[in-house]
């Protein structure tokens, strides 16, 4: 027997190798027996996986790309829908939990609002108490802790330099969803229900309704708005020109398609957006911002003293139809129209939640339970329920009762005065994205009075923002 002979005898079998040698084997037969179609999404999935395993925060990026665009291919599981969203979050997370148990160095730090997210979430799970359907409570309250889970995990991943990649990504993703919202408004690409004046069509995205595709840019352009700011007033150091080419021209298409989708939740929020984002750059700029303070009170005071009467008049009726209404406390004796039946539509909505909140003061009917018992509480002429009473405030009190409408504001005063606080720390480029943040949170806030954007991936958007931690950096 040769010397070489002796050594591969006595060689001790890796099983480990063998193993991965088998696997890819095993992985190249498939692909090659499968069509091209699935033999490319199986191997940039195994891509996918592999990077993101080793690095999660890459998988972060892709749940941002996947938020617009992940509810364009699901699967039904009862009540709820899983898609790449869902696959993708489930994926972070776990990559993320493995890493931290291989390097055993389980070590988490818990930022400013994991308490009150953590106690907002006690209560959702008390309310289950008091549930009808209780599959319908449980898909709500795996949403709100994948925004606990993901909120922690950007806050303790999302280093200085990656949350550039981050904004970077989010800016493009809005910019790409606007451009597909203006395609629908000009060609008329979409349901006949969504026409505009005979020539054009309302903009709705992959959202199947144009009020969540423009809540969802409205949760985004506040990012581009800020850093445009950010490059014209100098906070530390300046913003650079092309970050400033970026914003502005992410920016312009996605408020364009804003104004396209014709929601007038996401104009409101824009606007609540504009202000919150001027006031925190007064608050920091001082004298020098003050008489900028003053001229935009006088813009203002022109604009309503007449100026108004210079935009286009098919907006002023978008806003005219529906203050008559803002008084009305009982709409059952209200005529519909089809100028009116949006408006009303929502407000009967509305009363329905009140009934359930008056019924069920303390914990609701359970939460994710106002379709299931919609039935009991609907009015007449109002018998088909929306999954939820297109306000969510309401819709918590209506769910979660009196314990859950607190523990909720409370999360969101705090989100609101983090986010403040860190327009008051931040310089340069995360000086403008702490005023992105607190435009898109302000927005939130406000298109939430007219509908609920706790839908489609968008919850995962709001953890993200959350999660950036801009009062720490500065440039």
């Amino acid at each position: 027997m040769t010397g070489s002979g002796v050594v591969w005898a006595n060689r001790t079998l890796n099983w480990g190798t063998a193993s991965a040698l088998c696997l890819v084997v095993g992985l190249g037969l498939v692909i090659a027996l499968l069509p091209l179609t699935w033999a490319t999404l199986l191997v940039l999935g195994s891509i996918i996986v592999v990077v993101t395993m080793v690095q999660p925060r890459f998988g972060v990026l892709l749940v941002v790309l996947a938020v617009p665009f992940g509810s364009v291919r699901q699967v039904n599981l009862g009540v709820m829908n899983v898609g790449v969203t869902e696959a993708l979050v489930g994926l972070v997370l776990a990559a993320w939990l493995m890493r931290m148990v291989t390097h055993r160095t389980i070590r988490v730090s818990w930022p400013p609002l994991t308490l009150p997210l953590a106690v907002f979430l006690g209560i959702l799970c008390l309310t289950c108490l008091e549930t009808t359907s209780l599959e319908h409570s449980l898909k709500e309250i795996v949403k709100w802790v994948e925004v606990l889970a993901f909120y922690v995990l950007v806050a303790n991943e999302m280093d200085a330099d990656w949350s550039k990649a981050l904004v970077f990504v989010f800016l493009g993703t809005g910019a790409l969803a606007a451009l597909q919202g203006i395609y629908q408004f000009l060609l008329q690409a979409g349901p006949e229900e969504f026409v505009l004046f005979g020539r054009f069509l309302r903009a709705y995205g992959t959202f199947e309704q144009p009020n969540p595709y423009a809540g969802y840019l409205g949760l985004t352009f506040p990012l581009a708005a800020g850093l445009v700011v950010a490059a014209v007033v100098a906070v530390g150091r300046r913003v650079s020109g092309w970050w400033l080419v970026w914003a502005a021209g992410t920016g312009v298409l996605m408020l364009t398609a804003i104004v396209m989708s014709w929601s007038r939740g996401a104009w409101l929020g824009v606007a609540a957006a504009a202000v919150a984002i001027f006031a925190a750059v007064v608050a920091r700029g001082g004298r020098t911002m003050l008489l900028g303070v003053l001229f935009s009170v006088i813009v203002i005071y022109v604009l309503l003293a007449g100026g108004l009467s210079l935009a286009p008049p098919s907006v002023v009726q978008r806003f005219a139809d529906f203050m008559p209404y803002l008084g009305v406390a009982d709409v059952r004796g209200v005529e519909v129209t089809d100028a009116n039946f949006a408006v009303l539509e929502r407000m009967a909505h509305w009363q329905s939640a009140l009934g359930m909140w008056k019924d069920h003061p303390w914990l609701g009917v359970g939460i994710g339970n106002y379709e299931p018992v919609y039935a009991q509480y609907a009015l007449p002429l109002w018998a088909l329920p929306l999954g939820h009473a297109h306000n969510y405030y309401l819709n918590v009190a209506a769910e979660a009762g009196l314990l859950g409408l607190v523990a909720y504001l409370l999360v969101w005063g705090a989100a609101l005065l983090v986010s403040w606080r860190a327009t008051r720390r931040a310089t340069g480029w995360y000086w403008g994205l702490a005023l992105g943040v607190l435009g898109a949170l302000v927005h939130l806030s406000v298109h939430n009075f007219f509908d609920n954007l706790y839908v489609h991936g968008m919850y995962l958007h709001v953890a993200i923002l959350l999660g950036i931690r801009t009062a720490d950096w500065k440039d």
